[in-house]
């Protein structure tokens, strides 16, 4: 036992019970960190959790990090927290329960099992002391606690009110829930979004385990002109936060308002549920319109900064220009040989 009381223990958070109930305790605590999240990792592309963390005397776990193990022939051996999450704090008090928790995780590096750990924590403190800088975004977080009447007033007026405004004259409609048939043109707005961003779509099956393990904590919004879809979010959310995930669209109705649409009701119906800030997820820094997309809304933005141990002369410059060169061929795939794509290439992603 450890002089301070403390049981430094490595745990299976999908079979003990310890994790979820720190989750659902902690104040860092996110969808993110969920047992359910989790499983779907797990489900999806075969992830295996594992929790570092002590525990007390009583085995009541007080502090832990949450990884998943990668092991990828194309992008190597690597644990981290968390694959295909914007962010994932360590669930410490204090910083310096940090480089304890790691130890497990440090032996297994130096044993030659992974080539490195990555974090992906919210505060910019955290990557300080981990090692190196690996990727940095921008989150934006908008804080749902003023009246409606004051949220919309912070809307942009030209791009956004006016645009909520246009959908609502063009009598655009809303359905949300997470049956198979929304699932579906769900997907089907999906792939024509990353058809346009020349990149393969998710596996149909993320969306159907975020939608079947999340449950109620997980919804579909699409818009619609007529019978057409042609805008959708998928949420997800835990206590007082919602979190924005994706969202896609057809850019023939774009000129509808149509995303503005879905987003402002999204808002409404998180502020109507008591929900305090919505969490509008990760941009890469040189999104410069997405970013200003989401600066419209009257959000907050910060730094992501996602750390990597050992440090080492890590650029990203290499991941950057394998997805250049990938861009150009995904340009001239069909449909269905980009999906396949998709479904080959994200397992190794996270």
């Amino acid at each position: 036992m450890a002089a301070s009381g403390r049981y430094p223990v490595v745990l299976d958070p999908l079979v003990d019970p310890r994790w979820g109930d720190l989750v659902s305790r902690h104040s860092r605590a996110s969808v993110f960190h969920t047992v359910a999240w989790l499983e779907v990792l797990h489900r999806t592309y075969g992830y295996r959790p594992v929790v570092y963390g002590f525990s007390s005397g009583q085995k009541k776990l007080q502090s832990g990090i949450v990884f998943c193990g990668i092991r990828s022939w194309l992008t190597g051996r690597r644990l981290v927290s968390l694959p295909f999450s914007d962010h994932c704090e360590p669930l410490v008090d204090n910083w310096s329960e940090l480089r304890p928790l790691l130890l497990p995780g440090i032996e297994q590096l130096q044993q030659g099992l992974w080539r490195y750990l990555e974090l992906r924590p919210l505060s910019p403190d955290f990557s300080e002391r981990i090692g190196q800088a690996s990727q940095r975004f921008i989150l934006h977080r908008l804080d749902l606690r003023p009246p409606v009447e004051v949220l919309y007033k912070n809307l942009r007026v030209d791009s956004i009110r006016r645009k909520i405004q246009r959908a609502e004259r063009e009598n655009l409609s809303l359905d949300s829930g997470s049956s198979e048939s929304l699932l579906a043109e769900f997907y089907k707005l999906h792939v024509i979004t990353r058809r346009r961003q020349s990149v393969p779509p998710h596996p149909l099956k993320w969306f159907r385990n975020i939608l079947q393990f999340l449950g109620k904590s997980a919804n579909l919004r699409i818009a619609r002109s007529g019978q057409t879809p042609v805008s959708a979010v998928l949420t997800v959310e835990k206590g007082t936060t919602l979190v924005y995930k994706y969202g896609c669209s057809d850019a023939r109705f774009h000129h509808l308002g149509a995303m503005p649409f879905v987003f402002w009701n999204m808002i409404r119906d998180a502020k109507s549920r008591g929900m305090l800030e919505l969490d509008m997820g990760r941009s890469e820094v040189d999104n410069s319109g997405l970013i200003a997309f989401k600066d419209k809304w009257g959000a907050s933005r910060q730094e992501l900064v996602y750390a990597r141990y050992p440090i080492g002369r890590y650029t990203g410059e290499r991941e950057k220009a394998y997805m250049r060169a990938a861009k150009f061929f995904f340009d001239r795939f069909p449909d269905w040989a980009l999906t396949a794509a998709g479904n080959l290439l994200y397992p190794h992603l996270g």
